[in-house]
């Protein structure tokens, strides 16, 4: 790039990128398992899919956090030639994901991206769309596609917030939660475990404003017996996830469960109905 293609000798020249700016998604993909994450060809695709369908939970995490994306040269490559597009505002290119509008933001900086668009988001958004959607009813698929929306549209509001200064403050439009935090203006993608511990406070709310509480007792048990959703959430964010669920559980208990508010004062860890049930499952350890 730098030097006549005749030349035997190559000049040459250190290329880095270290902007903290974070662009808003286009709509077209807020929703979607690729807003995560878009595989693109070569060495990350394979190792999602192999790491995703053969490993356990720990191992996906492992990779995720250890992964170095920007030495997948073919991929790397991919993306680079479509650089000054892909950090666009509202990207709307085929290659364009969270992840990647990172990688190019970010070139030669030390900075990488947060794992959890590979080992929650996509990971999770495409085995458990896979695995669960077929089964449930139609107003349960409807609920998975709303969640998935409002896990998406939360951490967007997030992002841009952090864009704007040093809190992050997010409210459910049906009462169910509301968080806050601080996060230095600008930083909120760039320490992995605050950036988790910041979309992990989203889920409660994303779950139950989807309308998990309106859900049929059918759809709420598949959910609740969902295999491998061991580890959603930390502590704190289990504690949110039970006020938020006995908030919804309180509505549909005349017809679900009887004597649950007895043992709710005795302990609140206890979660008897149906909509707690799969709450937990979605975010419990």
């Amino acid at each position: 790039m730098m030097t006549p293609a005749c030349y035997e000798q190559r000049a040459s020249a250190e290329i880095g990128a270290c902007e903290c700016t974070v662009p808003p998604a286009a709509a077209s993909i807020v929703g979607t398992c690729p807003y995560y994450y878009r595989p693109v060809c070569g060495e990350p695709w394979a190792s999602v899919t192999k790491v995703s369908l053969a490993s356990t939970w720990e191992a996906v995490k492992a990779w995720a956090r250890v992964w170095k994306p920007y030495e997948d040269g073919e991929s790397f490559s991919t993306l680079l030639r479509r650089r000054e597009k892909l950090i666009e505002a509202e990207c709307t290119d085929s290659d364009w994901s969270r992840h990647g509008n990172f990688m190019m933001r970010h070139i030669g900086c030390g900075h990488k991206p947060p794992s959890y668009y590979v080992s929650y988001g996509y990971y999770y958004c495409s085995t458990f769309g896979a695995e669960l959607y077929p089964r449930l009813t139609s107003a349960g698929q409807t609920w998975l596609e709303d969640a998935r929306k409002f896990l998406q549209r939360n951490m967007e509001k997030g992002l841009s917030q952090n864009m704007e200064g040093n809190e992050i403050a997010l409210a459910s439009k049906r009462g169910n939660g509301s968080f806050r935090m601080t996060v230095v203006q600008f930083e909120l993608e760039l320490e992995d475990e605050t950036f988790t511990e910041f979309a992990f406070k989203t889920h409660p709310m994303a779950y139950l404003d989807a309308g998990l509480g309106d859900l049929p007792i059918s759809d709420l048990n598949k959910i609740g017996q969902q295999p491998n959703l061991q580890e959603w959430t930390d502590g704190r964010t289990w504690e949110q996830a039970v006020e938020s669920g006995w908030a919804v559980a309180k509505k549909k208990a005349s017809n679900v469960i009887t004597a649950v508010g007895e043992a709710w004062d005795a302990t609140k860890a206890e979660m008897g109905d149906p909509v707690s049930h799969a709450l937990g499952r979605l975010l419990a350890n």
